[in-house]
């Protein structure tokens, strides 16, 4: 049973839960909040997140001479990393990492699930010609039954990158979702700002946020 919850602490990383990162959530999770109230919150959310997932991510030695002159032994991240959204709700995660990092490369996954079959299908991506050798922050608010972060990352192993170089970046986790990437993708490590209670009989989170990309980019709104 240690063993079990030892792995799950190196796979799931929660942030910590301030009452700051409570208050967060307390408008974002709002049905009556407003999209100019909606966006800035789940943006600070969100660059709280990506900070934790960069952490994952390799650093290596970097020395600095400070105004005194003398030498300060620093770190800076290693530049062989990426970003990748997962088309439409992860473009809110990339805006955040763009104004953190904008140098940092970028990529886009669109995966939609299929009417018919109900299951997730690739419709698009564009990924940088060398993600092989990158580290990978793919990017998307919602894990739920897991079918498209799974999808996505089936994309990226497709494209030549190890699961140890993939950090999922999520808002919203789903214990059933948590489940279904450490069962299938078990190097895959994943960060995220709330684990849900479960999903329901629609698959929708509980307590949840309805739909992050509608909230966020404004479709939810009446004509």
């Amino acid at each position: 049973m240690a063993t079990e919850a030892t792995a799950l602490q190196d796979t799931v990383h929660l942030l910590p839960q301030t009452k700051r990162l409570r208050a967060l959530h307390s408008v974002i999770r709002d049905r009556h909040a407003e999209r100019g109230d909606f966006v800035p919150h789940a943006g600070r959310i969100i660059r709280q997140l990506i900070e934790a997932g960069l952490e994952l991510l390799p650093f290596e030695p970097y020395d600095v001479q400070t105004p005194v002159g003398r030498t300060y032994h620093g770190l800076r991240l290693a530049p062989e990393i990426c970003g990748v959204s997962v088309v439409r709700a992860g473009d809110s995660m990339e805006t955040e990492l763009r104004a953190m990092m904008p140098e940092v490369r970028l990529g886009k996954i669109l995966i939609q699930r299929d009417k018919v079959t109900k299951l997730p299908r690739l419709y698009y991506s564009a990924l940088p010609s060398d993600i092989a050798r990158r580290h990978v922050l793919l990017l998307d608010p919602m894990l739920a039954t897991g079918g498209t972060a799974l999808a996505a990352i089936d994309v990226l192993r497709e494209r030549g990158v190890p699961e140890e170089h993939i950090v999922f970046v999520n808002l919203l986790s789903a214990p059933e979702g948590i489940r279904a990437v450490r069962e299938h993708c078990p190097h895959v490590r994943m960060v995220t700002s709330s684990i849900e209670e479960r999903l329901d009989e629609n698959a929708y989170m509980q307590p949840g946020i309805g739909d992050f990309g509608d909230r966020y980019f404004g479709t939810d709104l009446p004509a």
